[in-house]
This record gives C-alpha cells, structure tokens and sequence, in this order.
C-alpha cells in the first residue's frame, strides 16, 4: 500500500513539475477589466486546445501550460477585436496582461479545435462533444455532465438553480419546449452546441422593459451533417419477466431545414419507461401560462378529475405506454411562423399496496388496507400557433390548444375496519385554451402590448362503491357485544340515510363541473430614459363556473333510492348540487423600473375591483364585493454579470373554486364525504422572497440559494369529523381565525476540478397549519430537511462514476396528537459508465433505501439496474443492447404519510426483475 501511494505522489509530483501558470488581465483600452472574456491556449504542434479559461470580475485569467512547448493563445470578448499570442514557455511561470479594443464587426475566433465553453453576453455556448465519452445517448446523458446543468427528481432541466422553461432546436420551439420530451428523445450525436439562454424573453420589443432574471431558455444547436437530412433512431427490443412477455418499440424521427421541421415521437413499451405519465400530460400547458397571478389575483377553477395515480417503476407493478407525437413549424417567409404538435398518449398500470394508518383522532380507531387498482388513461392533445412579425414594431401571436380523455380506474380493497370495498371511477373531460397576443413599438419610448386568454373546460366523473354489509347488524347505533369498528360502515350507513336491508351498499355519483373564464389585459411602457420606464397595466378576468352532482343507492333488485343524510357537523346535508359560481376582477396598475449602479428597483401596485357570487338550486345565496391594492417590490442586485442577488415582495389575493362552496354532498371516496360552505370569502397572500445566484466560470463554481417566507390570512382550511369507532369522515370548509405561515430555504454549492465535479445541497421548510377535528382547533406544526451531496466524473477516455448521498429529516408535531412524529430516509446511491474499446458501453446503477420512523426501521429496499450495449464504433448504423431493471428483485418499497388527520405506513409493490434485449438503428 505504502508503494502505491508512493508511486501515486510521485505522478502528481512529476505531472505538476511539468507545468506552469500563464496568468494575466483582460482589459479594455480605458483600462476597465472584461469579465467573462474567452481565454483559449491552442498547442501549435498538437493542433488541439491545450487550456482554457474565462476571465473574472476584475479581468483576471489563469492557464495550465506545458513547460518548454510552443502555444497560440487567443482572448476574445463580444464587441471587441480578437488578441492573438504566440508564446514560448520555458521553465517559468508567465504574466501576460492583454488589452483588447472595440470591434464593431464582432469577429468570431477560428481556432483548429472547439472551445468547450465560450461566453456571448448573456448566452453561454457548451461545445457538445467536450463532454462526451461516448456512453451517451440522449440530450439528458449530456446535459448531465455539464457544470452548472441538473436534470432534477421531475425529469426538468435546471441551470444555475432555475428551472429552464423551454428547449428549443436550432430556434424551433421542440414541441413547446417540453424539456422532459427533449431530453429524453433528442438523440446525443445530433447535438452541436448547447446554448443557455439566460435573462431570456421570448417577445423581443419588451426585454428591455422587463424583468427576466429568473428565466432561462436552451437552445439545442445540430451538426450540419443532421440538417436537411432524416436523423434519429429506431429501437426494438423484447424481454423476459416473471409473469409476462416484454417488448419494446421506439421510433424517434426529425427533420430540419430552415424552412419547416418535422419530429416524431413513438413509443410502445411495457418495461415501464414513460416518458410524458399523466400527470405531465395534464400539466402540459403548450405555452398557455394564466397571467393573473402576476397582476395580484389568483383564482382556482373547478376541478373534478378522478383520483388517478401517477405511475413510475417504483410506485406500479404493471405499466404499458403507449405514446404517438408529432410536432412541426413552418415558415412560409420570414415575417410568418406556424407551428403546433399532435399527442396520443396510454398509460395503462397496476398498482398494490398495504397501508397501516393510525388517526390522530383517539377515538378512531386504526386501519389496515390492502389494496389492487387498475388504471388506463387515453388522452389526444393538439395546438397550433402562429407567429406573424410584420416588421421590428409589429407582432401578432395566436396559440390554439386542446385536450381531451378517457381515464377510468378501478380499486379493490380489504380494510381491517370496513371489509371488502370495490371502487371504480370514470371520466372524459376536455380542455381548450386561446391565446391571442399583440405587441407594437409606436417609437423608441412607446410600448403596447395586448393579451387575451380564454379557457373552457369540462369536467364528468362518474364514481361507484360497492361495501359489504351485514343485514342482521342494522340496529341503530354500536352492538355493545361488538368492538366500535366491528359495526363497519353500518353506523355511516345510517348517517348518510342508506337503505340496511341490502347484502351491499351500493353508493354512485356523477359530477360535472365546467368553466368558462376570460382573462384580458393591456401592458403600456413608456421608457423615460436609459435608466427607467413606467409600466401602466389594466385588464379584467370574468369567469363562471358550474357544479352540478347527485349521489344515489343502487339496491339489490336493481332500484334506485335518495339517501336522507343526517350528518353531525353539515347543516342540512344534501345529495345534489346545483351550484354557479360567477366571479369578476377588474383592474389597473402602475410599476416603475429603476436602473441605477448594480440595483434594478421595481416597486408597483395593481387596485382591483372584486364581485364574486354563488347561485345554488336555483337561489343566490352569498355575493362579495370589494376593491383591494395590492403592492409589489422588486429589488436586483446584479454584483457581476454573473453574479445577483434578488429581492421581491408580493401581495396577492386568492380566490376558491365552485367545489369548495357547493353545500351538496359529494364522496371523495368510500371513506371521505364533503360538503362545501357557500359564504367563504377570499385569502390573503403575503409573499417575501429572497434570491442568491452564482456562476463563476472562472473557477468553475456556481452557488444558489432561495428563501422564501408565505404568510396566508383568512386561509381555507377543513372541519373533519369522524364517525364514532369508524375511519369515515364527512369535511366541510371554513376560512381559519388564524394565520397560516410556511418558510422554505434550499441551496446548493457545486464546483468542478478538472474532471471532477462535486456538489453539495440542502432545503429546509418550517410549516404551521390550522384544521379543525371534530370542530375542535387543531395545530400542526412541521418540520422538514434534506442534505444531498454529490461526487462524479468526466473522463473522456475512461470510465466515469457519479457517487451520490440524500438524507431526509421530518418531525411533525399536532396538538391533538401525544408526541411528535420524527422521520428518517436515507439514500446513497451510485451510477457507473464506460465506453471501452471504442465500442463497448457499460452503464449500472444501484440505489439503496432505509425509512426510519420515531428511530425504528420500517423498511428496506435496493434497486440495481445495469445495460451492455454493442456498436462497432461511434458511428455504426447499428447497435445491440442487453438491459436489466431491478436486478435484485425488490418487490416493494415503503414511504410515510404523516398530515394533520393521520399517519401511515405504505407498502408498494413495484415492477419486478426486468432483463430485455433491444436492438436500434441509427440514421
């Protein structure tokens, strides 16, 4: 060992005697440094980058250079000429200061290689192929390896701690900028250049009169041998598993030119590798971002979806996908954009669970449940959009989107408390927005821009139950030779007005819930200087939704009966609803944009004019109106060009939805019922948020970190009563005496040293809630942390490993609870990649899990995957691929659930061993 270590000193020892420093400053001709200047050393003999660098705030640059060696050294900066130097080292360290003079014509820097990383003012450009080994497939495989890009827990792309809001392909939205699509879909060798758009605007009139620190855009750039030409791949692959047959098959085709591109996306699988689940589905907004949040007015429109979860390889035991996309743009001319996408997406899973739950009510008492759902989810998603710049002062946007499903699911479970339970749910809403926009510059000080946005949206779930029953335990009230829970769902049964003379209780329900909303505003700049411009802003949102719902038994001959609910807690409980909900805000604006030194200040404020009112069975039954301001701060303090810190204070006004004040009663499930409260009256919001952003191309180090402080007042909160000695509630609403308060703080430091990047990361969240149990005031105090660290490699000819820890921390407290509830999750992990013999690619990695609770172990599990794939060489048409999941064999994981209510242990069951062959071509 001693020799080892020996050996190993005496290599570093004689690598770094072999080299010196080339330091210096980057300067204009008046003397002011240049920070962020492109500092590259080319070895003249080898005809390859020897060392690159960036310059620092005060113009400071620093090279690595071999002793005795020949090099061209090239400085560059955006705006100015190009600096070309010869230099001879020798045995010493070298002082070069450079001064650089203005360029008008931007001169671009012809060097024999290309620089990993060059910076053009607010655009850093990563050069794809220096950070390649070889094992990478996909865009995600390399964007992963490059300093300052995270691809985070949800698929997203995060660059200096922002999450990126659009990925576009040499220009052209990729369908919308879907990141999850591109990352996972754009093949890795078609991949040039990575550009990072920071401060990004999408509308080029009004980024000079905006705040856009905290977007970020990606501009994926191709190799001229993918351009006009087919590319992409096709893969195939079949599999074994315990219990069923395995396939898989994935065509992904694009095609650009500067005129029009086309991109399709199939994918038909049943290994459990979806790449848009449903939730993504729902979520994919196709540019269509509500505006009225940033004008102070938040309002919720009705939502009625069924309880479909979202499943992944580690929450299902059984996934088929199946997904179809096409995206395009064409430009018939220059001043004339079209665009738009069609997606067909399946997603068909099983999922199995065991819960343990333990209610925080004494007198309810504990449950176990052992469950089996079924889900399917079809849903067909379309848009088109338009973009037409008549000139520089004139353009005109129109975006058109629809979606529309049929989900369904079915759950069969046994409760400890309530026996056998069969659920099902169905439903086929639809969703349709327009968004029309219209900016024009009247002259240089002068700025209008208009833009309308509409939803409609329709909403049916149908849901049924069926529980067990026994017929010759309907006497009112508790068995006194029975324990509470023995009783089942008979003594609900008689609160909710079933009828107890049949061998099931047969409880169904259909809902419909549709809304209709109209949000318009007009922005106007008026730019009073270099420094400063006024922003006046005023538009209205009008919006009305509709909730109608009716419960119903179904006896065992088939008949149909109304219950006659008589629940504690429910003033006159009903089985239907009937319910319109209108609300409208109109209102006006002024902020003013300071720029002065390092500080950009924005204060502001928005009054608004509020009316919203209720009709329910045909009869208004509460109207509010009022007028509100609501102010607004925003302090930037821009220290570098890649240095800031961010301040903003928001005030906003939040606004329920049609559920929460329909006074019918509707069934969340078999084991929750509700009813709404027509006269709740609007939150109040208070928002303090503070931002720290750092990335020091210098010295490869990035820091981020946010704190952010909510305070909510009159904040809706729920009334949960339980059945005596049973585990069915019945909810209603109300808004909370007391202020509800949540603090969150998360950051991250991450450094690179040489191949060898290294991160390390924590968030912590302080919550105090108020619900009420039983009518009783209840507070729930959380605490929450997390601390993840991060080591990895980035060799280009050897093999590269990612060693990663994640520990999470929580500790509830609630007042009707004895004692806290502490939890612990640890969870290291390690990947491991290689490309070997210019033609062998090895990738594995294994994950191990422990949840803690209260300090007692409640389960462990391990996830190992590893692939071997086969080409010839990098670019062979054909490559072979064995690869398996789970190789272990885990059967389930666990997690805890710990609210205000309850805790519980769940155990879920997942996709077991998986080993599959793929076989794909490479256009």
């Amino acid at each position: 060992m001693k020799k080892v270590l020996l050996i190993a000193i005496l290599l570093v020892t004689g690598i770094s005697s072999a080299q010196l420093k080339m330091t210096g400053t980057v300067k204009d001709t008046i003397g002011e440094p240049l920070e962020m200047a492109n500092v590259v050393a080319i070895d003249t003999v080898a005809k390859r980058i020897a060392s690159y660098g960036f310059t620092d705030a005060k113009g400071f640059y620093k090279l690595t250079l071999k002793k005795n060696t020949v090099y061209n050294i090239k400085i560059s900066y955006v705006g100015y000429k190009t600096a070309n130097l010869v230099i001879t080292t020798k045995e010493t360290d070298i002082v070069k200061n450079v001064s650089l003079g203005t360029d008008n014509m931007l001169d671009e820097i012809n060097i024999v290689s290309k620089m990993p990383v060059t910076v053009k003012g607010d655009t850093i450009v990563y050069n794809a192929d220096s950070f390649k080994n070889g094992s990478e497939r996909k865009l995600e495989d390399v964007l992963k390896k490059i300093p300052g890009v995270e691809i985070n827990d949800n698929g997203q792309i995060e660059v200096e701690g922002k999450t990126v809001e659009k990925v576009m392909v040499d220009g052209k939205d990729f369908f919308d900028g879907d990141s999850k699509l591109a990352t996972k879909n754009i093949p890795s060798n078609a991949v040039d250049k990575i550009q990072v758009l920071r401060n990004y605007g999408d509308v080029n009139q009004l980024r000079g009169v905006q705040n856009n620190q905290d977007r970020v855009a990606l501009n994926i750039k191709l190799k001229e041998g993918k351009k006009n030409f087919w590319f992409g791949d096709v893969t195939a692959g079949l599999g074994d598993a315990p219990s069923e047959t395995l396939y898989l098959l994935q065509p992904k085709l694009f095609y650009y030119s500067p005129k029009y591109t086309i991109n399709v996306i199939g994918d038909v699988n049943n290994l459990g590798e979806v790449v848009l689940n449903r939730g993504d589905i729902r979520n994919f907004s196709g540019g269509f971002r509500s505006q009225s949040p940033s004008n102070g007015t938040n309002i919720n429109l009705g939502s009625a979806g069924i309880g479909f979860l979202n499943a992944n390889a580690r929450n299902a035991n059984r996934i088929e996908t199946k997904l179809s996309a096409l995206n395009f743009s064409y430009s018939p001319n220059k001043k004339l954009d079209l665009s738009g996408f069609l997606i067909f997406s399946s997603n068909s899973n099983g999922q199995q669970n065991n819960s343990r739950t333990d209610y925080v009510d004494p007198n309810t008492p504990d449950d176990f449940t052992q469950s089996i759902t079924d889900q399917t989810s079809n849903t067909g998603l379309f848009k088109f959009s338009s973009i037409y710049k008549k000139n520089v002062n004139n353009q005109m946007n129109y975006d058109f989107i629809g979606r529309f499903s049929n989900e369904r699911r079915t759950d069969n479970v046994n409760s400890l408390v309530l026996s056998d339970i069969a659920e099902s749910e169905k439903a086929t809403p639809f969703k349709i927005n327009q968004n029309l926009s219209y900016f024009y510059t009247a002259n240089e000080n002068n700025i209008f821009a208009l833009e309308l946005q509409h939803l409609l949206q329709d909403e049916d779930p149908i849901y049924a139950a069926s529980l067990e029953n026994d017929p010759l335990n309907n006497n009112p009230g508790d068995d006194p030779n029975l324990e509470d829970f023995e009783d089942g769902f008979d003594d609900t049964a008689e609160t909710l007005g079933l009828d107890r003379s049949n061998l099931f209780y047969r409880l169904n329900q259909d809902r419909r819930v549709k809304s209709n909303q109209l949000d318009a505003k007009l922005d106007y700049y008026h730019i009073l200087n270099a420094k400063s411009n006024l922003n006046f802003v005023g538009g209205t949102i009008v919006s009305r939704q509709t909730f109608d719902s009716n419960l119903f038994q179904v006896l065992d001959d088939g008949s149909i009966v109304i219950p006659n609910p008589t629940i504690p807690g429910i003033i006159d409980p009903q089985t239907t609803n009937d319910t319109e909900y209108n609300f409208t805000d109109i209102y006006a604006g002024l902020r003013y944009r300071l720029k002065t030194g390092i500080f950009t200040i924005t204060p502001g404020f928005t009054a608004h004019s509020y009316v919203s009112k209720n009709t329910q069975y045909g009869t208004e039954v509460f109207e509010d109106k009022f007028t509100k301001i609501l102010p607004e701060f925003s302090l930037i303090a821009q220290f570098k060009q890649s240095e800031s810190l961010r301040f903003s204070y928001r005030q906003q006004v939040n606004f329920t939805d049609v559920n929460q004040i329909a006074r019918g009663l509707v069934a969340n499930n078999y084991s929750s019922f509700f009813s709404g409260t027509p006269d709740l009256i609007n939150a109040t919001i208070h928002n303090v948020n503070l931002n720290y952003f750092s990335f020091n191309l210098f010295n490869y180090t990035n820091v981020f970190a946010r704190l952010n402080y909510r305070k909510t007042i009159d904040q809706i909160n729920s009334n949960v009563i339980f059945e005596p000695g049973s585990v069915v509630s019945s909810s209603t609403r109300l808004n909370s005496p007391f202020d509800n308060e949540i603090f969150t703080a998360n950051g991250r430091v991450g450094k690179t040293f040489n191949k060898i990047r290294t991160s390390v990361g924590g968030n912590f969240s302080y919550s105090k809630t108020y619900q009420f149990l039983n009518s009783q005031e209840n507070v729930n105090e959380s605490y929450s942390q997390g601390y993840n660290a991060r080591v990895s490699t980035n060799f280009r000819k050897a093999p590269n490993f990612g060693i990663r820890y994640n520990v999470s921390l929580t500790n509830q407290s609630n007042t009707a609870r004895t004692g806290d509830i502490k939890g612990t999750t640890h969870r290291p992990s390690i990947d491991f990649d290689a490309y070997i013999w210019n033609s062998l690619t090895v990738r594995s990695d294994f994950s191990y899990n422990e949840v803690k609770q209260n300090g007692v172990v409640q389960n462990k599990f391990k996830i190992w995957n590893a692939t071997l794939a086969y080409r010839k060489n990098r670019d062979a048409k054909w490559e072979y691929e064995v690869q398996g999941s789970n190789l272990l064999g885990t059967g389930s994981r666990a997690s805890v659930n710990t609210n205000n209510i309850l805790f519980s242990i769940n155990e879920t069951f997942i996709l077991p061993r998986f080993v599959s062959f793929r076989v794909r071509y490479q256009l």
